[in-house]
Protein backbone atom coordinates (compact mmCIF):
# COMPACT_ATOMS: atom_id res chain seq x y z
CA UNK A 1 0.00 0.00 0.00
CA UNK A 2 1.13 3.25 -0.75
CA UNK A 3 2.22 5.72 1.90
CA UNK A 4 -0.23 8.65 1.60
CA UNK A 5 2.01 11.02 3.94
CA UNK A 6 5.08 10.49 2.04
CA UNK A 7 6.08 13.67 0.13
CA UNK A 8 3.11 15.19 1.78
CA UNK A 9 2.38 18.30 4.41
CA UNK A 10 0.35 17.23 6.72
CA UNK A 11 -1.04 19.43 9.91
CA UNK A 12 -2.75 18.63 12.81
CA UNK A 13 -5.08 21.07 14.91
CA UNK A 14 -4.82 20.74 18.99
CA UNK A 15 -1.24 19.06 18.29
CA UNK A 16 -0.21 18.97 21.63
CA UNK A 17 -2.11 16.81 23.11
CA UNK A 18 -2.26 13.21 23.93
CA UNK A 19 -3.30 12.13 20.06
CA UNK A 20 -1.30 15.18 18.49
CA UNK A 21 1.44 13.93 20.38
CA UNK A 22 1.31 10.41 19.73
CA UNK A 23 0.21 10.95 16.28
CA UNK A 24 3.44 12.98 15.51
CA UNK A 25 5.56 10.12 16.99
CA UNK A 26 4.12 7.16 14.88
CA UNK A 27 4.13 10.03 11.72
CA UNK A 28 8.31 10.15 12.26
CA UNK A 29 8.69 6.96 12.89
CA UNK A 30 6.92 4.96 9.94
CA UNK A 31 6.14 7.44 7.42
CA UNK A 32 7.59 10.45 5.30
CA UNK A 33 5.87 13.23 5.26
CA UNK A 34 8.02 16.52 3.31
CA UNK A 35 6.28 18.15 6.50
CA UNK A 36 4.29 18.02 9.72
CA UNK A 37 3.10 21.21 10.92
CA UNK A 38 1.76 21.04 14.74
CA UNK A 39 -1.04 23.84 15.16
CA UNK A 40 -2.37 24.70 18.76
CA UNK A 41 -2.77 28.24 21.04
CA UNK A 42 -0.19 26.90 23.92
CA UNK A 43 3.46 28.34 23.67
CA UNK A 44 4.66 26.44 26.60
CA UNK A 45 3.20 22.95 25.16
CA UNK A 46 4.61 23.88 21.71
CA UNK A 47 8.36 24.47 23.18
CA UNK A 48 8.19 20.88 25.55
CA UNK A 49 6.58 18.94 22.44
CA UNK A 50 9.66 20.30 20.30
CA UNK A 51 12.59 19.16 22.83
CA UNK A 52 11.08 15.57 22.15
CA UNK A 53 10.52 16.47 18.01
CA UNK A 54 12.61 18.44 17.26
CA UNK A 55 13.34 17.51 13.48
CA UNK A 56 13.81 19.60 10.40
CA UNK A 57 10.37 18.96 8.55
CA UNK A 58 8.32 19.45 11.77
CA UNK A 59 7.24 23.23 11.83
CA UNK A 60 5.17 24.52 15.42
CA UNK A 61 2.82 26.95 14.45
CA UNK A 62 0.63 29.04 17.47
CA UNK A 63 -3.06 29.94 16.81
CA UNK A 64 -6.79 29.11 17.21
CA UNK A 65 -9.14 27.39 14.97
CA UNK A 66 -11.57 30.09 16.16
CA UNK A 67 -9.05 32.60 14.35
CA UNK A 68 -9.92 32.22 11.11
CA UNK A 69 -7.00 34.71 9.49
CA UNK A 70 -4.79 32.82 11.46
CA UNK A 71 -6.34 28.97 9.84
CA UNK A 72 -5.47 30.90 6.39
CA UNK A 73 -2.04 31.45 7.02
CA UNK A 74 -1.54 27.75 8.56
CA UNK A 75 -3.44 25.83 5.90
CA UNK A 76 -1.43 27.66 2.94
CA UNK A 77 -0.28 24.54 0.72
CA UNK A 78 -1.08 22.05 3.40
CA UNK A 79 -2.47 18.41 1.56
CA UNK A 80 -4.00 16.91 5.04
CA UNK A 81 -5.36 17.94 7.70
CA UNK A 82 -6.13 16.09 10.81
CA UNK A 83 -8.50 18.21 13.05
CA UNK A 84 -8.05 17.28 17.06
CA UNK A 85 -8.75 20.47 18.45
CA UNK A 86 -11.79 21.16 20.74
CA UNK A 87 -12.48 21.61 24.49
CA UNK A 88 -13.50 18.26 25.69
CA UNK A 89 -14.06 17.96 29.23
CA UNK A 90 -17.59 17.42 29.88
CA UNK A 91 -18.45 19.53 33.22
CA UNK A 92 -16.42 22.69 31.95
CA UNK A 93 -18.64 21.85 28.53
CA UNK A 94 -21.79 21.91 30.58
CA UNK A 95 -20.56 25.57 32.59
CA UNK A 96 -18.85 27.17 30.09
CA UNK A 97 -21.15 25.90 27.06
CA UNK A 98 -20.64 29.21 24.80
CA UNK A 99 -16.53 28.66 25.21
CA UNK A 100 -17.26 24.79 23.69
CA UNK A 101 -19.33 26.22 20.61
CA UNK A 102 -17.08 28.84 19.84
CA UNK A 103 -14.05 25.95 19.62
CA UNK A 104 -16.03 22.85 18.87
CA UNK A 105 -18.84 24.45 16.66
CA UNK A 106 -17.39 27.52 15.03
CA UNK A 107 -14.01 26.42 14.82
CA UNK A 108 -14.99 23.28 12.93
CA UNK A 109 -16.58 25.93 10.67
CA UNK A 110 -13.22 27.24 10.12
CA UNK A 111 -11.60 24.47 9.43
CA UNK A 112 -14.12 23.53 6.62
CA UNK A 113 -14.01 26.77 4.91
CA UNK A 114 -10.58 27.69 4.86
CA UNK A 115 -9.28 23.84 4.10
CA UNK A 116 -11.59 24.09 1.16
CA UNK A 117 -9.86 28.11 -0.25
CA UNK A 118 -6.55 26.43 0.25
CA UNK A 119 -7.07 23.38 -1.48
CA UNK A 120 -6.41 20.97 1.32
CA UNK A 121 -7.01 17.47 -0.51
CA UNK A 122 -8.25 15.78 2.78
CA UNK A 123 -9.73 16.44 6.07
CA UNK A 124 -10.19 14.37 8.84
CA UNK A 125 -12.42 15.28 12.19
CA UNK A 126 -11.82 13.88 15.16
CA UNK A 127 -14.85 12.76 17.13
CA UNK A 128 -16.22 11.44 20.20
CA UNK A 129 -18.85 7.86 21.39
CA UNK A 130 -20.46 11.25 23.18
CA UNK A 131 -21.52 12.56 19.82
CA UNK A 132 -23.75 9.43 19.76
CA UNK A 133 -27.36 10.53 20.60
CA UNK A 134 -25.81 13.83 22.97
CA UNK A 135 -26.81 14.35 26.45
CA UNK A 136 -24.18 16.64 27.80
CA UNK A 137 -22.95 19.69 26.09
CA UNK A 138 -19.47 18.82 24.45
CA UNK A 139 -21.89 15.50 22.96
CA UNK A 140 -24.03 18.42 21.29
CA UNK A 141 -21.41 20.36 20.13
CA UNK A 142 -19.87 17.54 18.58
CA UNK A 143 -22.30 15.42 16.84
CA UNK A 144 -23.13 19.29 15.54
CA UNK A 145 -19.34 19.09 13.81
CA UNK A 146 -19.65 15.78 12.82
CA UNK A 147 -22.99 16.83 10.47
CA UNK A 148 -20.40 20.02 9.34
CA UNK A 149 -17.46 18.25 8.49
CA UNK A 150 -20.34 15.27 6.22
CA UNK A 151 -22.07 17.97 4.54
CA UNK A 152 -18.71 20.02 3.83
CA UNK A 153 -17.97 17.61 0.98
CA UNK A 154 -21.34 19.15 -0.99
CA UNK A 155 -19.91 22.56 -0.76
CA UNK A 156 -16.55 21.15 -2.13
CA UNK A 157 -17.58 20.01 -4.97
CA UNK A 158 -17.13 16.33 -6.71
CA UNK A 159 -12.66 17.41 -7.07
CA UNK A 160 -12.63 19.40 -4.15
CA UNK A 161 -11.62 19.02 -0.69
CA UNK A 162 -12.95 15.33 0.89
CA UNK A 163 -13.86 15.42 4.26
CA UNK A 164 -14.39 13.04 6.74
CA UNK A 165 -15.05 12.02 10.60
CA UNK A 166 -13.69 9.15 13.09
CA UNK A 167 -15.78 8.92 16.22
CA UNK A 168 -14.36 6.61 19.03
CA UNK A 169 -14.61 5.93 22.65
CA UNK A 170 -12.71 6.92 25.53
CA UNK A 171 -8.31 6.87 25.18
CA UNK A 172 -6.37 4.86 27.70
CA UNK A 173 -3.76 7.25 28.92
CA UNK A 174 -4.75 10.74 27.04
CA UNK A 175 -4.83 13.73 29.41
CA UNK A 176 -8.40 14.45 30.13
CA UNK A 177 -8.93 10.30 30.68
CA UNK A 178 -10.19 8.89 34.13
CA UNK A 179 -6.58 6.69 34.94
CA UNK A 180 -4.51 9.53 35.98
CA UNK A 181 -6.72 10.28 38.21
CA UNK A 182 -7.55 6.90 39.36
CA UNK A 183 -3.64 6.29 39.77
CA UNK A 184 -3.19 9.60 42.36
CA UNK A 185 -6.88 7.99 43.84
CA UNK A 186 -4.58 5.42 44.22
CA UNK A 187 -2.00 7.38 47.01
CA UNK A 188 -4.94 8.11 48.97
CA UNK A 189 -6.26 4.61 49.03
CA UNK A 190 -9.90 5.92 48.04
CA UNK A 191 -11.31 5.73 44.74
CA UNK A 192 -14.62 7.72 43.96
CA UNK A 193 -16.58 5.74 41.61
CA UNK A 194 -19.72 7.81 39.79
CA UNK A 195 -22.03 4.55 39.04
CA UNK A 196 -20.50 0.97 39.39
CA UNK A 197 -22.50 0.25 36.94
CA UNK A 198 -20.80 2.33 34.40
CA UNK A 199 -19.13 1.12 31.49
CA UNK A 200 -17.29 2.44 28.52
CA UNK A 201 -15.28 1.71 25.20
CA UNK A 202 -11.83 1.70 25.25
CA UNK A 203 -8.84 2.42 23.47
CA UNK A 204 -5.42 2.97 23.47
CA UNK A 205 -3.40 6.19 21.77
CA UNK A 206 -1.38 4.35 19.39
CA UNK A 207 -4.64 2.34 18.22
CA UNK A 208 -6.35 5.57 18.13
CA UNK A 209 -3.78 6.74 16.24
CA UNK A 210 -3.22 4.13 13.65
CA UNK A 211 -6.93 4.49 12.97
CA UNK A 212 -7.26 7.67 11.75
CA UNK A 213 -3.98 7.16 9.89
CA UNK A 214 -5.99 3.96 7.94
CA UNK A 215 -9.13 5.50 7.71
CA UNK A 216 -6.98 8.86 5.78
CA UNK A 217 -6.14 6.28 3.33
CA UNK A 218 -9.38 4.49 2.80
CA UNK A 219 -11.66 7.61 3.16
CA UNK A 220 -13.72 8.99 0.23
CA UNK A 221 -14.93 11.83 1.50
CA UNK A 222 -18.57 11.77 3.98
CA UNK A 223 -18.20 8.87 6.13
CA UNK A 224 -18.16 8.50 9.85
CA UNK A 225 -15.26 5.62 10.38
CA UNK A 226 -15.63 3.94 14.14
CA UNK A 227 -13.55 1.45 15.02
CA UNK A 228 -14.91 -1.98 16.89
CA UNK A 229 -13.18 -1.68 20.35
CA UNK A 230 -13.20 -3.26 23.43
CA UNK A 231 -15.52 -2.52 26.22
CA UNK A 232 -14.47 -2.16 30.23
CA UNK A 233 -16.31 -1.59 33.49
CA UNK A 234 -15.26 1.30 35.15
CA UNK A 235 -14.81 -1.25 38.66
CA UNK A 236 -12.51 -3.21 36.31
CA UNK A 237 -10.73 0.00 35.96
CA UNK A 238 -10.81 0.86 39.58
CA UNK A 239 -9.10 -2.73 40.49
CA UNK A 240 -6.62 -2.32 37.58
CA UNK A 241 -5.33 0.68 38.76
CA UNK A 242 -6.59 0.73 42.50
CA UNK A 243 -6.36 -2.14 43.61
CA UNK A 244 -7.32 -2.59 47.61
CA UNK A 245 -8.91 0.86 47.49
CA UNK A 246 -11.93 1.45 49.24
CA UNK A 247 -14.86 2.43 46.58
CA UNK A 248 -16.79 5.53 47.17
CA UNK A 249 -20.01 5.88 45.21
CA UNK A 250 -20.78 9.55 44.06
CA UNK A 251 -23.33 9.70 41.65
CA UNK A 252 -22.78 10.44 38.23
CA UNK A 253 -22.23 13.51 37.18
CA UNK A 254 -24.00 16.48 34.79
CA UNK A 255 -24.03 14.81 31.28
CA UNK A 256 -22.90 11.79 32.03
CA UNK A 257 -24.29 8.80 30.90
CA UNK A 258 -24.04 5.12 32.10
CA UNK A 259 -23.21 3.48 29.20
CA UNK A 260 -21.89 5.07 25.98
CA UNK A 261 -23.21 4.36 22.11
CA UNK A 262 -20.99 4.81 19.16
CA UNK A 263 -23.28 3.94 16.38
CA UNK A 264 -26.96 4.91 17.29
CA UNK A 265 -29.79 2.42 16.12
CA UNK A 266 -31.31 4.88 14.18
CA UNK A 267 -28.22 5.34 12.49
CA UNK A 268 -27.92 1.55 11.85
CA UNK A 269 -29.59 1.81 8.12
CA UNK A 270 -26.83 4.19 7.06
CA UNK A 271 -24.37 2.08 8.64
CA UNK A 272 -21.75 -1.12 6.98
CA UNK A 273 -20.04 -3.22 9.05
CA UNK A 274 -16.40 -4.26 8.55
CA UNK A 275 -14.26 -6.81 10.27
CA UNK A 276 -12.31 -4.45 12.16
CA UNK A 277 -14.84 -1.06 11.86
CA UNK A 278 -18.30 0.44 11.33
CA UNK A 279 -18.75 3.30 8.74
CA UNK A 280 -21.91 5.04 9.00
CA UNK A 281 -22.67 6.58 5.12
CA UNK A 282 -23.80 9.87 4.42
CA UNK A 283 -27.31 10.59 3.16
CA UNK A 284 -26.80 14.50 2.45
CA UNK A 285 -23.42 13.16 -0.15
CA UNK A 286 -24.67 12.01 -3.30
CA UNK A 287 -21.66 11.44 -4.96
CA UNK A 288 -19.65 9.60 -2.71
CA UNK A 289 -18.73 6.16 -3.25
CA UNK A 290 -18.42 3.31 -0.27
CA UNK A 291 -15.56 1.29 1.27
CA UNK A 292 -15.14 -2.16 -0.06
CA UNK A 293 -16.16 -5.46 1.88
CA UNK A 294 -18.72 -4.00 4.17
CA UNK A 295 -22.07 -5.45 4.60
CA UNK A 296 -25.20 -3.38 6.02
CA UNK A 297 -26.54 -4.34 9.40
CA UNK A 298 -29.29 -5.98 9.74
CA UNK A 299 -32.27 -5.10 10.35
CA UNK A 300 -32.83 -5.82 14.09
CA UNK A 301 -29.35 -3.76 15.25
CA UNK A 302 -29.91 -2.15 18.65
CA UNK A 303 -27.27 -0.18 18.75
CA UNK A 304 -23.01 -0.27 18.99
CA UNK A 305 -22.98 0.25 23.10
CA UNK A 306 -20.52 -0.11 26.03
CA UNK A 307 -22.58 -1.65 27.68
CA UNK A 308 -24.27 -4.55 25.15
CA UNK A 309 -20.74 -5.02 23.27
CA UNK A 310 -19.19 -8.43 23.32
CA UNK A 311 -15.17 -7.81 23.47
CA UNK A 312 -14.27 -6.64 27.28
CA UNK A 313 -11.54 -5.76 28.83
CA UNK A 314 -10.43 -7.89 32.06
CA UNK A 315 -8.43 -6.72 34.97
CA UNK A 316 -5.95 -8.27 34.22
CA UNK A 317 -5.66 -6.82 30.27
CA UNK A 318 -6.16 -3.22 31.79
CA UNK A 319 -3.46 -3.51 33.94
CA UNK A 320 -1.22 -4.20 31.04
CA UNK A 321 -2.32 -1.28 29.07
CA UNK A 322 -1.46 1.01 31.90
CA UNK A 323 2.06 -0.56 31.78
CA UNK A 324 2.13 -0.34 27.93
CA UNK A 325 0.65 3.46 28.32
CA UNK A 326 2.85 4.52 31.17
CA UNK A 327 0.20 6.10 33.22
Amino acid sequence: MNDIFEGKTVLITGGTGSFGKKFTEIMMKYHKPKKLIIFSRDEMKQWEMKKKFDQKNIRYFIGDVRDAERLHRAFNGVDIIVHAAALKIVPTAEYNPFEAVKTNVIGAENVINIAIDNNVKKVIALSTDKAANPINLYGATKLCAEKMFIAANNYATKEGTRFSVVRYGNVFGSRGSVVPFFKECAKKKVVPITDERMTRFWISLEQGVNFVMNSLESMKGGEIFVPKIPSMRVTDLAEALCPGCKRDIVGVRAGEKLHETLVSKDDGIYTYEYDDKFITYPYVVSHMGKVDGGRPLDFDFDGYTSETNKDWLTVAQLKKMAVEEEV
